[in-house]
């Protein structure tokens, strides 16, 4: 009974104090120690979600919105920075997105061998030139990795060789972060 909350009261605990480090943006005369005398756990959290919530104010008017194109312009300008931005926002758009279809449904998929079963996320089809050299009904799958799910695997299967699960995607996700100890019902 003790254990989740130490543990829920360290990771707050750490994000706050990661979120204080938004302080060091602002001139020493104007961080808290120069004010009050002293640190002030939490103020830098407060700073932090002011500036995301008035990120959030400008990017949603008519203004913010061509301030966001211009940027996004720059940025595909410049070579290097230009595949990465492109690629990290590809996938934040698809995972991020309000339709919800980064991950359509959970199945059942063998890996990394046969005999070992794991739980992966159907992202759809295999497409363009892959298409092409792929013979039969394939689909594609996302198979996370224990317990941070960012990370994984990426796999074209046979239709055949993939278990449909009657199991919503967020019950497969507490089962994989749980690393299998909170079992869907």
């Amino acid at each position: 009974m003790l254990v989740p909350l130490f543990i829920t009261a360290w990771v707050l605990s750490s994000i706050i104090g990661m979120m204080d480090q938004s302080l060091f943006l602002l001139p020493e005369e104007w961080r808290p120690k120069a004010i009050f005398g002293r640190d002030v756990r939490g103020l830098g959290a407060v700073l932090t979600l002011l500036i995301i919530f008035v990120t959030g104010l400008i990017a949603t008017n008519f203004f913010g919105k061509k301030l966001i194109l211009l940027w996004e312009y720059l940025l595909t300008r410049v070579p290097v920075v230009k595949s990465i931005y492109a690629s990290v926002k590809q996938v934040s758009d698809t995972l991020f997105s309000d339709s919800g279809n980064a991950f359509r449904r959970a199945v059942l998929v063998q890996f990394p061998r046969q005999g070992a079963w794991t739980i992966a996320f159907v992202t759809g089809k295999p497409g363009g030139d892959v298409a092409n050299h792929l013979q039969g009904d394939f689909i594609s799958v996302y198979v996370p990795t224990t317990p941070n799910p960012t990370g994984g695997y990426f796999l074209m299967l046979p239709r055949t060789e993939v278990v449909e699960l009657n199991m919503s995607v967020d019950e497969a996700l507490k089962y994989i972060i749980s690393m299998g100890v909170v079992a869907p019902k």
